[in-house]
């Protein structure tokens, strides 16, 4: 199956589901070529990125599973290859 290669931005606003975000990432885990996190404490959000190689469903999938928690956002960007 073809593969896409994709940026995840989250931003969580609020603490208390980032176990599930990471349980939801652990999923993917295979999938994920890397992910950077950082605290923006003078807005008290964090930022993370993910950078993933999967099918574009998979990707839709994931990004849909984290939107759908409280408090986090999700959006994606594809590359064209």
């Amino acid at each position: 199956m073809e593969t896409r290669v994709a940026i995840i931005g989250i931003i969580l606003e609020r603490k208390d589901n980032v176990d599930k975000l990471n349980s939801i990432l652990h999923e993917y885990s295979n999938r994920i070529i890397g992910r950077m996190g950082m605290p923006y404490p003078k807005k008290a959000i964090n930022i993370i990125t993910i950078i993933i190689d999967a099918p574009q469903d998979e990707i839709n999938t994931l990004s849909g599973k984290i939107g759908k928690l409280s408090g986090i956002t999700s959006k994606v960007m594809y590359s064209n290859v």
